[in-house]
């Protein structure tokens, strides 16, 4: 027997009997490496004759391919054996909770609407949604806002230029995805310029005009002002409330408006004021105020050392109903509307609005909620 044959035999053997990676690895370099008895064989190569080279080249090469396949076998072997006594020895419990880290975090707004989506589906209401551009009749004049109503001004509202196609009119405005080329447009055709909604009150009228009363919903979402400090941002989050049917009072409002704000708070000692007031499409209109205690130096809601000025609410004006198609004499209603933004200031101590859409990974961090913390009625919405 040659030595390359007998060099064979030994690397053979002692792969085979390798019993780890580590192990294998070693033989791999002394026999493989720069200074390995195989690589020795081939730097042979050079010094022979073409004759010699003719004969131990194969050989040599056929050396090292034989121990290249060889390793790779045996490493896969013993990495399906280390895999399998590790599967015979680790179990993993599917009952423990998913690991709380890394991960990010649910936006204090983002919680908010899903507690108050919670609240008012246990109350029999829908969540409706209608686009961000807006036609003005929408966003204004079927709600009874004259072209001279301060809302309407330039340094209020953010108007965009006119479309350049024409709508299919007033009526067919349904759709919850209009674009700026497909809002309706005023009866007369001419060129109308579009806003950022001011308000999602657009959703009910849309809404009205698109589903026969009774109609009980909630239309929250993103709306846009021309404002800017601690407490107002050009875009925020609104949620509005709209029910019509027969017989609606102002009992209804406030009974819906008390026991959503002691759900949405947590506490049954919540106590509103209503005021009267005006907004242009609700008749009579009612501010309301929400008592407050001082607890700890701070000011919480909750009983009535004082008073805080927290939504707008009223029944809906006659001229809106009808302008959706309605008959005032048969369906009354109410409607209220509050920011999304300042609902959770108030619920979770936060005393500036701005850092809401700064993008803070330490605001979010510190205000944010882990996403299994699904609110619940039964479990508490805050959870």
């Amino acid at each position: 027997m040659s030595d390359l044959d007998q060099l064979q035999r030994d690397l053979m053997a002692a792969i085979d009997a390798a019993a780890s990676v580590d192990g294998l690895e070693s033989i791999r370099v002394s026999a493989l490496g720069k200074a390995g008895s195989v690589t020795a064989l081939l730097k042979t190569l050079g010094s022979m004759s073409p004759d010699q080279r003719l004969v131990e080249g194969p050989r040599i090469q056929g050396l090292r391919e034989a121990v290249t396949s060889a390793i790779a076998t045996r490493k896969a072997a013993l990495d399906r054996a280390e895999l399998d006594a590790r599967l015979a020895s680790e179990t993993l419990d599917m009952t423990l909770p998913a690991a709380a880290a890394p991960q990010g975090s649910v936006h204090p707004v983002s919680q908010v609407m899903d507690e108050l989506a919670e609240i008012f589906a246990d109350l029999g209401f829908a969540v409706a949604t209608g686009p961000e551009i807006e036609d003005q009749w929408h966003n204004f004049t079927a709600l009874n806002m004259p072209e001279s109503h301060p809302a309407r001004a330039m340094h209020d509202t953010f108007y965009l230029s006119p479309s350049p196609l024409r709508g299919e009119g007033r009526g067919e405005g349904q759709s919850h995805a209009l674009s700026p080329d497909t809002a309706p447009l005023p009866a007369s055709g001419e060129r109308e310029m579009f806003v950022l909604r001011t308000h999602t009150s657009p959703v009910q009228i849309r809404t009205m005009m698109g589903q026969q009363p009774p109609i009980r919903i909630i239309a929250p979402g993103r709306v846009y002002r021309s404002d800017w400090d601690a407490t107002h941002t050009p875009m925020f989050h609104q949620i509005e409330g709209l029910v019509i049917d027969k017989g609606i009072t102002l009992g209804h409002l406030k009974w819906t408006l008390e026991t959503f704000l002691k759900a949405f708070f947590e506490r049954d000692d919540i106590v509103l004021r209503l005021r009267p007031s005006y907004f242009p499409f609700t008749e009579p209109s009612a501010e309301v105020d929400v008592g407050w205690t001082m607890e700890k130096g701070r000011r919480t809601l909750g009983g009535s050392e004082g008073w805080m000025e927290l939504l707008g609410s009223g029944m809906v004006h006659p001229r809106v109903i009808e302008a959706c198609g309605l008959d005032p004499n048969e369906w009354q209603g109410f409607a209220f509307g509050v920011g999304v933004d300042r609902l959770a200031m108030l619920k979770y101590g936060m005393d500036d609005l701005r850092p809401f859409f700064e993008g803070d990974a330490r605001w979010l961090k510190h205000y944010g909620f882990s996403a299994l913390d699904v609110p619940t009625l039964s479990q508490g919405v805050g959870a």
